[in-house]
């Protein structure tokens, strides 16, 4: 018996683990020539949240099974990076590979891939402020916040005597 919610799952994963292929050939990534800013954004961004997530997980497998996953395997260490070779980190190599290819094909389906473009052909059509612009705009904003900060602040103060006159009846 598959366990509950795998039926709602089951398309998606097999839809990414598939891969199409046409006559022998493997197909090109969808509209592979669009929205390529946008999509090696959005791609290296998770990458670097799931290399944090694998880079946890070798520290919590080399921490909670110390005796069996966090020990060098015969004592072998990588030179460059000056990891042990342990079978957590083998381990982890494995789940990131995993989670990377998975990225990727997930990023290539085409409803993702359509929304990466048209994000990335909304991002053109702006008119991005000028640098002397963004730095006045900052400035006036900056001031704002300030002429705020020190009317809130004699509010308080007042608002604060006010409040000890009141309670305390001047004293």
């Amino acid at each position: 018996m598959s366990p509950p919610g795998w039926r709602d799952l089951r398309p998606l994963l097999l839809s990414l683990l598939s891969f199409p292929v046409s006559s022998g050939v493997p197909k090109m990534a969808y509209r592979k020539d669009q929205g390529r800013m946008a999509r090696m954004t959005a791609f290296w961004s998770l990458a670097i949240l799931i290399f944090y997530g694998c880079v946890s997980l070798r520290t919590e497998l080399a921490t909670t099974f110390a005796e069996s996953l966090g020990q060098p395997i015969n004592g072998m260490r990588i030179p460059v990076l000056g990891l042990d070779l342990s079978p957590a980190l083998l381990i982890t190599a494995g789940v990131l590979a995993f989670a990377l290819a998975l990225l990727y094909r997930w990023e290539q389906t085409p409803k993702n891939a359509d929304l990466l473009i048209e994000t990335e052909s909304e991002l053109r059509k702006v008119s991005w402020p000028t640098l002397d612009e963004a730095i006045n705009g900052s400035w006036a904003v900056m001031m704002t916040v300030l002429v705020l900060m020190g009317f809130l602040a004699g509010v308080d103060f007042l608002l604060g005597r006010v409040a000890r006159v009141i309670l305390t009846g001047g004293a």
